[in-house]
């Protein structure tokens, strides 16, 4: 790699529903979805790379700036919010709009206190008129001195070649974080794993410990819908009564709340089927915590 090679961190943030997603394996090339607004997901911090001759791109996914209701959001917020501060540039997506609403003026209030170049990227501008495009712009470049202000359509692959060209400018010379076949950290089992769990302890309340586990065994897409075969792993037979429930419907509560997430993480319809196993204390196996996409090392 040449003198000239650029690798950095950039951060995504934006409210749910703004095409993060579809952004995210746009510019990568590749069906990924690694952004979620939800909780769950900050558990790992899911990272995706770019790489061309010019450089390495390692895009990071924040789990979202909000009005924290809960010691949960604010936890979520203050991960998200040193996530702002370990990046090189930070592109904050929203829809094309005269209007800047709370949850947007909120991100604004978080983003003028930092310290690092801000690209506003307006998305969807396949939806509107291009002569409306330039009064969007204008509404935000009020209220923030942004680097850059790109508009694109993630949807029509339009203008994502100049945002990525946006972003390299930004980042600093240097060797390469991962080889260049490298795409995600993070595989999208594993977080649609987190999103059944997390479901699961919610709908299981404090009946049961927090000694359940999932695991993918299948995960296969026919057009737009994903088949998911899902297993939740606990430790007593006890336990798994109660996760089955009466006539199933403990299992199929857990199911359909999980399927909405996941839904929306991978932008797709989803069938999901869940079975339930016993693995007596796999909480003390190295093993299968490590089977489960559990690294021990991690939570110290």
């Amino acid at each position: 790699m040449s003198d000239q090679f650029k690798s950095g961190f950039a951060a995504l943030i934006g409210r749910p529903n703004v095409g993060k997603s579809t952004l995210m394996n746009r510019l990568i090339g590749q069906k990924i979805a690694i952004t979620s607004n939800k909780p769950q997901t900050t558990r790992n911090r899911i990272q995706t790379v770019y790489t061309s001759k010019e450089g390495q791109i390692v895009f990071v996914d924040t789990p979202g700036i909000h009005k924290a209701k809960n010691r949960l959001g604010d936890y979520m917020v203050d991960i998200a919010h040193r996530s702002l501060s370990e990046v090189d540039v930070i592109l904050w997506l929203v829809e094309p709009s005269n209007f800047i609403g709370a949850g947007e003026q909120h991100i604004l209030e978080q983003l003028r206190k930092v310290n690092l170049p801000v690209i506003l990227v307006i998305n969807k501008i396949d939806t509107v008129k291009k002569e409306e495009l330039f009064g969007f712009i204008d509404t935000y470049r009020r209220e923030m001195d942004f680097a850059e202000i790109v508009p694109v359509s993630a949807l029509k692959n339009d203008n994502t070649g100049e945002l990525i060209n946006c972003i390299m400018k930004y980042l600093p010379y240097g060797p390469a974080f991962y080889d260049e076949d490298t795409i995600t950290d993070q595989p999208q089992r594993q977080i649609v794993a987190e999103l059944i769990r997390e479901k699961a302890l919610r709908c299981l309340d404090e009946e049961i410990p927090h000694g359940i586990a999932v695991t993918i065994e299948k995960m296969k897409w026919r057009g737009r819908i994903v088949d998911i075969d899902a297993t939740i792993i606990c430790e007593r037979e006890s336990h798994k009564g109660i996760i089955i429930g009466k006539q199933g419907a403990m299992l199929k509560k857990i199911g359909s709340s999980a399927r909405r997430d996941v839904e929306e993480l991978l932008e797709s319809k989803v069938n999901l089927q869940l079975w339930v196993k016993v693995k007596k204390d796999w909480r003390d196996s190295d093993f299968l915590l490590k089977n489960f996409g559990y690294n021990p090392a991690d939570s110290e």
